[in-house]
């Protein structure tokens, strides 16, 4: 019994230790003198002209946060397809209501709009 509390504890010391080195190894490591050459525009090469700063819609948020979570879905009825001759008809079943349960996510996030684009 001492030991499950053993490995429970060394999860949580593990799970506070390792994003604080995360966050406090960098700063003693990193380049401490910038000059031009390190500040300067990287990504494209290109100077920004203006404000760099852009606000999106937050639609298009919402839209990739859907598609991530049917895309996800998608991943876990795989096993269930591909096994699906061999299963019980409460595990098909399941596997409908699961479908059923996507296709009026989606049919209520088309009513709202959300994957309209424009």
């Amino acid at each position: 019994m001492l030991t499950n509390w053993l490995y429970v504890g060394l999860f949580i010391i593990v799970a506070l230790v390792l994003p604080a080195v995360t966050i406090i190894v960098p700063r003693f490591i990193a380049p401490k003198k910038p000059n031009r050459i390190k500040v300067d525009v990287y990504e494209c090469g290109i100077e920004t002209v203006g404000e760099a700063w852009v606000q999106f819609k937050v639609q298009y948020y919402i839209f990739a946060l859907v598609f991530l979570v049917f895309d996800i879905e998608t991943v876990f009825l795989y096993p269930w397809a591909v096994a699906f001759d061999k299963l019980p008809l409460f595990a098909v079943m399941e596997g409908v209501l699961f479908i059923a349960l996507l296709l009026a996510g989606l049919v209520y996030l088309w009513r709202k709009g959300v994957l309209e684009w424009a």
